[in-house]
């Protein structure tokens, strides 16, 4: 996760929040129950939940500010299921993506967020030496990005609606939310598990639209996503070798 001022990276266990002043934050994720990774659709819900913890725990990595507002674009499209579907649907996404779109588009977030995926790609393809001296640069874009699983949350959301098959109620909008973030989490963790090529053509939406979330960094940029990385990677080796 990029952020104004620093690059957060996340393991299954560990989290590590690298900032731009060369202060680094370090901190375990919660431990999720084993018998809810066996559970479909289940199981992406609370992968999604364990995910968001260093950003709305007291003791993460976001401020009390930047809580509300994230906490606000993902709540406020709730607050209009009591108004005409398509009122609703229309001013709860325009009131979400520009809550969203501020929060996004501060400080140095988007080059941080670049740099953030040129880390972990330089983990994956095992060059973090060369790539902390700026001799590679391995790409900005990335396929586990959450850009590319919002632009499969949509589409499905679009097909669940039309295809709900119960009477509509006023609770109906929240339970159909959750439906279609869980049946994503699972079409995403297969499309993971395709060859990079393969994968790449379902994505390519989430993929082009990167290019507006990400931005070129700079190699101070980039050694900061570097550190956050060589943190986790340090407690989790640790761990490994115990």
């Amino acid at each position: 996760m990029a952020r104004p001022h620093g690059v957060v990276i996340v393991s299954e266990r560990y989290w590590a929040f690298a900032q731009c002043d060369g202060t680094l934050s370090e901190g375990r994720m919660p431990s999720s129950e084993t018998r809810w990774r066996r559970i479909p659709l289940i199981r992406g819900l609370a992968r999604l939940s364990t995910s968001l913890s260093p950003l709305f725990r007291k003791t993460g990595v976001a401020r009390d500010r930047d809580r509300a507002i994230l906490g606000g674009a993902l709540v406020l499209p709730f607050g209009f299921v009591f108004l005409p579907e398509t009122v609703g649907l229309a001013i709860g996404f325009a009131l979400t993506t520009i809550l969203l779109l501020a929060w996004l588009f501060r400080g140095r977030t988007l080059s941080l967020h670049g740099a953030e995926h040129r880390a972990i790609a330089a983990a994956e393809e095992r060059r973090l030496c060369s790539t902390w001296t700026g001799e590679v640069r391995p790409s900005r874009f990335s396929r586990r990005c959450g850009t590319n699983f919002a632009a499969l949350v949509l589409p499905v959301t679009f097909v669940g609606e039309r295809l709900w098959p119960l009477t509509p109620a006023f609770y109906t909008p929240v339970v159909l939310t959750l439906v279609a973030l869980a049946f994503s989490m699972e079409l995403w963790l297969v499309l993971q598990a395709l060859p990079r090529r393969l994968a790449s053509l379902f994505l390519l939406p989430g993929l082009s639209l990167q290019r507006l979330t990400t931005r070129e960094p700079t190699l101070e940029e980039t050694r900061v996503a570097l550190r956050a990385v060589d943190a986790v990677l340090r407690r989790e080796l640790d761990l490994l070798a115990r």
